[in-house]
Protein backbone atom coordinates (compact mmCIF):
# COMPACT_ATOMS: atom_id res chain seq x y z
CA UNK A 1 0.00 0.00 0.00
CA UNK A 2 1.17 3.20 -0.69
CA UNK A 3 0.80 6.33 1.72
CA UNK A 4 0.68 10.23 0.97
CA UNK A 5 1.75 12.02 4.26
CA UNK A 6 0.73 16.06 4.72
CA UNK A 7 0.31 18.34 7.51
CA UNK A 8 0.24 21.86 8.58
CA UNK A 9 -1.42 23.02 4.78
CA UNK A 10 -2.99 26.20 7.47
CA UNK A 11 -5.83 26.79 4.04
CA UNK A 12 -3.33 26.53 1.67
CA UNK A 13 -4.19 22.71 0.43
CA UNK A 14 -4.49 23.33 -3.11
CA UNK A 15 -0.84 24.24 -3.53
CA UNK A 16 0.72 20.94 -2.36
CA UNK A 17 1.59 18.95 -5.31
CA UNK A 18 0.12 15.43 -4.99
CA UNK A 19 0.64 12.13 -6.62
CA UNK A 20 -0.58 9.07 -7.13
CA UNK A 21 -1.03 6.86 -3.88
CA UNK A 22 -4.11 4.15 -2.19
CA UNK A 23 -3.73 6.71 1.11
CA UNK A 24 -4.15 10.26 2.24
CA UNK A 25 -3.00 11.15 5.62
CA UNK A 26 -3.55 14.47 6.73
CA UNK A 27 -1.79 14.63 10.13
CA UNK A 28 -4.07 18.20 11.61
CA UNK A 29 -3.57 22.51 11.12
CA UNK A 30 -5.61 22.41 7.75
CA UNK A 31 -7.07 25.75 8.51
CA UNK A 32 -4.88 29.07 9.60
CA UNK A 33 -7.84 30.35 11.92
CA UNK A 34 -9.97 27.20 12.74
CA UNK A 35 -13.66 28.71 11.71
CA UNK A 36 -16.31 26.23 10.19
CA UNK A 37 -16.05 27.81 6.60
CA UNK A 38 -12.49 26.87 6.73
CA UNK A 39 -12.44 23.60 8.09
CA UNK A 40 -15.35 23.38 5.36
CA UNK A 41 -13.34 24.80 2.75
CA UNK A 42 -10.47 22.02 3.65
CA UNK A 43 -13.24 19.00 3.70
CA UNK A 44 -14.72 19.55 0.26
CA UNK A 45 -11.09 19.68 -1.56
CA UNK A 46 -9.77 16.49 0.82
CA UNK A 47 -13.02 14.56 -0.23
CA UNK A 48 -12.57 15.12 -3.75
CA UNK A 49 -9.10 13.32 -4.16
CA UNK A 50 -8.40 10.65 -6.08
CA UNK A 51 -7.57 7.95 -3.21
CA UNK A 52 -8.86 5.06 -2.14
CA UNK A 53 -8.66 6.09 1.74
CA UNK A 54 -8.65 9.49 3.22
CA UNK A 55 -7.46 9.53 6.62
CA UNK A 56 -7.59 13.14 8.67
CA UNK A 57 -6.67 14.58 12.37
CA UNK A 58 -7.06 17.91 13.39
CA UNK A 59 -4.43 20.19 14.73
CA UNK A 60 -4.15 22.75 17.09
CA UNK A 61 -4.95 25.78 14.44
CA UNK A 62 -8.86 23.74 13.82
CA UNK A 63 -10.53 25.19 16.69
CA UNK A 64 -14.00 24.02 14.88
CA UNK A 65 -13.37 20.57 15.98
CA UNK A 66 -12.66 20.77 19.01
CA UNK A 67 -15.52 23.12 19.26
CA UNK A 68 -18.38 21.39 17.56
CA UNK A 69 -20.28 18.50 18.80
CA UNK A 70 -19.72 15.34 17.84
CA UNK A 71 -23.40 15.69 15.71
CA UNK A 72 -22.09 18.41 13.62
CA UNK A 73 -18.69 16.85 12.74
CA UNK A 74 -20.33 13.73 11.89
CA UNK A 75 -22.43 15.84 9.30
CA UNK A 76 -19.86 17.86 8.39
CA UNK A 77 -17.52 14.27 7.30
CA UNK A 78 -18.43 12.92 4.09
CA UNK A 79 -18.76 9.11 2.89
CA UNK A 80 -14.65 8.14 2.33
CA UNK A 81 -13.46 9.86 4.86
CA UNK A 82 -11.87 8.71 7.96
CA UNK A 83 -11.99 11.43 10.88
CA UNK A 84 -9.44 10.12 13.84
CA UNK A 85 -9.77 11.93 17.36
CA UNK A 86 -8.30 10.12 20.08
CA UNK A 87 -9.79 6.64 17.82
CA UNK A 88 -8.66 4.47 15.41
CA UNK A 89 -9.95 2.01 12.24
CA UNK A 90 -8.15 -1.37 10.62
CA UNK A 91 -7.60 -0.16 7.11
CA UNK A 92 -6.69 -3.96 4.84
CA UNK A 93 -5.21 -5.20 8.50
CA UNK A 94 -3.15 -2.29 8.84
CA UNK A 95 -4.37 -0.46 12.57
CA UNK A 96 -4.33 3.11 12.57
CA UNK A 97 -4.78 5.81 15.16
CA UNK A 98 -4.92 9.15 15.62
CA UNK A 99 -4.68 12.32 18.07
CA UNK A 100 -4.86 15.89 17.63
CA UNK A 101 -3.80 16.83 21.43
CA UNK A 102 -0.90 18.72 22.34
CA UNK A 103 0.81 20.20 25.85
CA UNK A 104 -0.53 23.01 26.77
CA UNK A 105 0.97 25.99 24.70
CA UNK A 106 -1.11 29.57 24.75
CA UNK A 107 -5.06 29.35 23.60
CA UNK A 108 -4.62 26.43 20.64
CA UNK A 109 -6.95 24.39 20.44
CA UNK A 110 -6.91 20.65 21.31
CA UNK A 111 -4.54 22.03 24.85
CA UNK A 112 -3.91 19.96 27.63
CA UNK A 113 -1.89 19.36 30.58
CA UNK A 114 0.72 16.89 31.43
CA UNK A 115 -1.50 15.19 33.41
CA UNK A 116 -4.61 15.26 31.14
CA UNK A 117 -2.45 14.49 27.98
CA UNK A 118 -1.26 10.80 29.68
CA UNK A 119 -4.37 9.83 29.21
CA UNK A 120 -4.81 10.38 25.58
CA UNK A 121 -1.69 8.87 24.99
CA UNK A 122 -2.80 5.80 27.17
CA UNK A 123 -5.48 4.82 25.03
CA UNK A 124 -3.21 4.42 21.80
CA UNK A 125 -3.43 0.68 21.20
CA UNK A 126 -0.61 -1.52 21.89
CA UNK A 127 -1.33 -3.56 18.44
CA UNK A 128 -1.15 -0.26 16.59
CA UNK A 129 0.69 -0.35 13.20
CA UNK A 130 0.66 3.36 11.81
CA UNK A 131 0.17 6.28 14.59
CA UNK A 132 -0.92 9.41 13.64
CA UNK A 133 -1.02 12.63 16.12
CA UNK A 134 -0.58 16.26 15.23
CA UNK A 135 2.14 16.86 18.01
CA UNK A 136 5.49 15.16 17.46
CA UNK A 137 7.06 12.98 20.48
CA UNK A 138 10.06 15.52 21.90
CA UNK A 139 13.52 15.16 20.68
CA UNK A 140 11.71 13.56 17.56
CA UNK A 141 11.75 16.39 14.18
CA UNK A 142 10.54 18.56 16.89
CA UNK A 143 12.98 21.44 16.74
CA UNK A 144 11.73 24.70 15.94
CA UNK A 145 13.88 27.65 14.26
CA UNK A 146 15.23 28.58 17.79
CA UNK A 147 16.48 25.16 18.24
CA UNK A 148 13.72 24.42 21.34
CA UNK A 149 12.22 21.04 21.67
CA UNK A 150 8.84 21.42 20.72
CA UNK A 151 7.39 18.03 21.51
CA UNK A 152 5.45 16.30 23.54
CA UNK A 153 7.92 14.48 26.68
CA UNK A 154 4.86 12.19 27.27
CA UNK A 155 4.24 10.98 23.92
CA UNK A 156 7.76 10.17 23.68
CA UNK A 157 8.27 7.10 26.10
CA UNK A 158 4.43 5.91 24.69
CA UNK A 159 5.70 5.90 21.31
CA UNK A 160 8.73 3.50 22.10
CA UNK A 161 6.70 1.43 24.44
CA UNK A 162 4.38 0.77 21.47
CA UNK A 163 7.21 0.66 18.92
CA UNK A 164 3.93 1.62 15.90
CA UNK A 165 6.42 0.60 12.75
CA UNK A 166 5.07 4.82 11.41
CA UNK A 167 4.78 7.14 13.77
CA UNK A 168 3.23 10.40 11.17
CA UNK A 169 2.94 14.12 12.21
CA UNK A 170 3.51 17.52 11.18
CA UNK A 171 3.13 20.80 13.98
CA UNK A 172 6.52 21.55 14.02
CA UNK A 173 7.12 23.24 10.47
CA UNK A 174 10.95 23.36 10.73
CA UNK A 175 11.89 19.73 11.25
CA UNK A 176 9.93 17.94 8.70
CA UNK A 177 11.51 15.16 6.92
CA UNK A 178 12.31 11.35 8.25
CA UNK A 179 13.90 9.90 10.73
CA UNK A 180 14.32 5.75 11.52
CA UNK A 181 15.17 5.40 15.19
CA UNK A 182 14.43 1.95 17.41
CA UNK A 183 12.23 0.35 14.30
CA UNK A 184 10.14 3.12 14.41
CA UNK A 185 9.94 5.17 11.13
CA UNK A 186 8.85 9.17 12.41
CA UNK A 187 7.59 11.18 9.52
CA UNK A 188 7.15 14.76 10.08
CA UNK A 189 4.76 15.92 6.84
CA UNK A 190 4.84 19.82 7.68
CA UNK A 191 3.81 21.01 3.91
CA UNK A 192 4.89 24.86 4.76
CA UNK A 193 7.41 26.16 6.44
CA UNK A 194 7.97 28.85 9.57
CA UNK A 195 6.75 31.58 6.80
CA UNK A 196 3.92 29.31 6.15
CA UNK A 197 4.97 29.20 2.81
CA UNK A 198 4.45 26.09 0.89
CA UNK A 199 7.96 24.51 0.96
CA UNK A 200 7.74 20.80 1.54
CA UNK A 201 6.76 17.94 -0.94
CA UNK A 202 4.52 15.34 0.90
CA UNK A 203 6.31 12.38 2.02
CA UNK A 204 5.46 8.86 0.42
CA UNK A 205 5.44 5.50 1.98
CA UNK A 206 5.36 2.50 0.45
CA UNK A 207 4.22 -0.17 3.21
CA UNK A 208 4.48 -3.77 3.67
CA UNK A 209 2.92 -4.79 7.11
Amino acid sequence: MKLICISDTHGRHREVDLSSADMIIHAGDMSKNGTKEQIQDFIDWFSSLDYQYKILVAGNHDFFFEQATSKEIKKMIPEGVIYLCDSGVDIEGIKFWGSPVQPLFQNWAFNRSAKSICKHWNEIPNDTDILITHVPPQNILDKNGREELCGCPNLTPRVKEIKPRYHIFGHIHESYGRLEEDGVSYINCSNLNHLYEYANKPILLDINL
